[in-house]
């Protein structure tokens, strides 16, 4: 039989998702996406480093025309400038490494240059961060705990931007309706992820003023190049066990009726991707 292309959906779905209709494993999630972490977490931090060193040169460009880094640093005005400068400028790119991560949920390779494969969505992605930010930001100004319920509500928005083709209204919207039924387990997740962080950042706390400081940031960056590709592949298997990944796939033409089947749910948006 000859091979075909099609779209088949991955996971749960945005109808069920607005309906509360699916169910976090905290531990499978963990479990699952540390070992695709293990597999493949080169083209992750490759990304995040190239990432990186274009947000600090922008950053310092964009400084030298405020008088430079310290009298930014003294400016609060300035400084929140420089903050959404850089948020522009970076997220576009930000928005493939977050989306390595669905890749990696629905076994698809990653390469380093997905930092330029959706750059396409890019003045919708750096929109999108900059609400999210705002929002976030004005949650941790009223309160602690509205910051960090909203961080972690707001914290799939990209890639429904990227994969789902969705204005950053609409994407805000749409993930604060699913994950708001899900929430403790979610924040069970997001909290192990900050014990971790705060587990490897103590050593360089405990010995910034000694001789061992240079060791303690080597073992600080050796587990950051852990934890954060584990971060960014959660929030991977996540998106797939919520909302759903369309993804292109060969098939015989005796499984196109039940392939049909599937693509019923899609909401007829061209919203596939394909490594």
């Amino acid at each position: 039989m000859p091979e075909e292309n099609i779209i088949v959906s991955i996971g749960g779905s945005v109808e069920r998702a607005v309906k509360g209709e699916y169910s976090i494993n905290v531990k499978a999630i963990l479990t699952e996406a540390w070992q695709h972490t293990l597999q493949s977490r080169m083209s992750i931090n490759i990304g995040l480093l190239l990432v990186t060193v274009f947000g600090m040169i922008v950053s310092f460009i964009a400084s030298s025309f405020f008088g430079g880094i310290e009298r930014v640093i003294e400016d609060p005005q300035s400084l929140q400038l420089i903050n959404v400068i850089v948020t522009i400028a970076v997220w576009p790119f930000m928005a493939g490494i977050e989306m390595m991560g669905v890749f990696h949920a629905v076994s698809k390779p990653t390469k380093i240059n997905m930092v330029l494969s959706f750059l396409h969505r890019g003045s919708w992605v750096a929109l999108c961060a900059l609400l999210t930010s705002l929002l976030i930001s004005l949650g941790f100004q009223l309160l602690i705990i509205p910051g960090v319920l909203l961080a972690v509500l707001l914290s799939l928005t990209i890639p429904l931007v990227v994969e789902k083709n969705l204005t950053p209204v609409q994407a805000i919207a749409l993930s604060v309706k699913a994950l708001r039924f899900k929430i403790m387990p979610l924040l069970a997740i997001y909290s192990v992820l900050f014990l971790a962080l705060i587990s490897l950042a103590f050593p360089i706390a405990l010995l910034i003023e000694s001789s061992l400081a240079p060791l303690a940031v080597m073992v600080f960056l050796f587990g950051l190049s852990y934890l954060a590709p584990w971060y960014y592949n959660i929030k991977g298997v996540l998106y797939r066990e919520i909302f759903g990944v369309y993804s292109e796939q060969k098939t015989t033409d005796t499984a196109l009726s039940h392939s049909a089947n599937k693509d019923s749910d899609h909401n007829g948006s061209d919203d596939t991707f394909s490594a």
